[in-house]
């Protein structure tokens, strides 16, 4: 007989009781994945990721006392980190930027249909972002101002403490590429290439591939980057 698999443990967090009564209602439907609490700000998450040990955060940013992306840094710090996924209104709106910097390894709109705010749940607790290159970008070239050519140094001062190898794997995150495309891109195997992400994560100090690509995009490395 096949095990049943452990379903997806899922907190939910926003200061509106009605959305978080809609995503109940909305996640409850999928048997995979079970919502373990529901928090109306970032200090309440907190306590309910210490006693319900989630998978998965789903996490509004604008609530009062302790906002989405305080609450996603000191998550994320925890031994036990749970993946987080930002509820948020706006695809190019700098707080998800900055939500992606503190860990997050993606967001959803909160207009998003069920299936897909469903799908990104499943995939960010297989570890994979729910994050496309072309919305990273757009997030990024959001935040791009004054302060670009500074942070450009810092980044390419992190990178600095990285072998040849691995600068190349990072610079392929950045561009959104599966491990199965860095791979055949650079003639390793797939078990190398994920090696090297985890050896680039480690260096780094970095939380996931989302953070990866911030980095590289901030050193100008990527193709186009007028800035590189």
């Amino acid at each position: 007989m096949t095990a049943t698999p452990t379903p997806i443990r899922l907190l939910l967090v926003d200061d509106d009781p009605l959305v978080r009564a809609g995503l109940a209602l909305m996640i409850g439907g999928a048997g995979d994945i079970e919502v373990v609490g529901e928090a109306a700000d970032g200090a309440e998450a907190e306590e309910l990721v210490r006693r319900t040990r989630p998978d998965v955060v789903l996490m509004d940013l604008r609530m009062p006392a302790v906002d989405g992306i305080t609450a996603t840094r000191r998550l994320r710090a925890r031994p036990d980190a749970p993946q987080i996924v930002v509820l948020t209104t706006f695809h190019a709106d700098e707080q998800v930027l900055h939500a992606m910097r503190a860990g997050a390894a993606g967001f959803v709109l909160k207009d998003t249909p069920p299936a897909e705010i469903v799908d990104a749940v499943r995939r960010v607790a297989a570890g994979d972002p729910v994050l496309s290159p072309a919305v990273t970008r757009q997030l990024m070239r959001h935040a791009a101002g004054t302060a670009a050519d500074a942070r450009q140094a810092r980044a390419r001062e992190r990178l600095a403490v990285l072998g040849d190898r691995e600068r190349e794997v990072a610079v392929a995150v950045g561009r959104g590429l599966a491990n199965a495309r860095i791979a055949a891109e650079l003639f390793l195997s797939v078990a190398t290439v994920k090696a090297h992400v985890s050896r680039v994560l480690a260096k780094l100090g970095l939380d996931n591939r989302v953070q990866i690509a911030l980095l590289v995009y901030d050193a100008g490395l990527l193709d186009g980057d007028d800035r590189a």
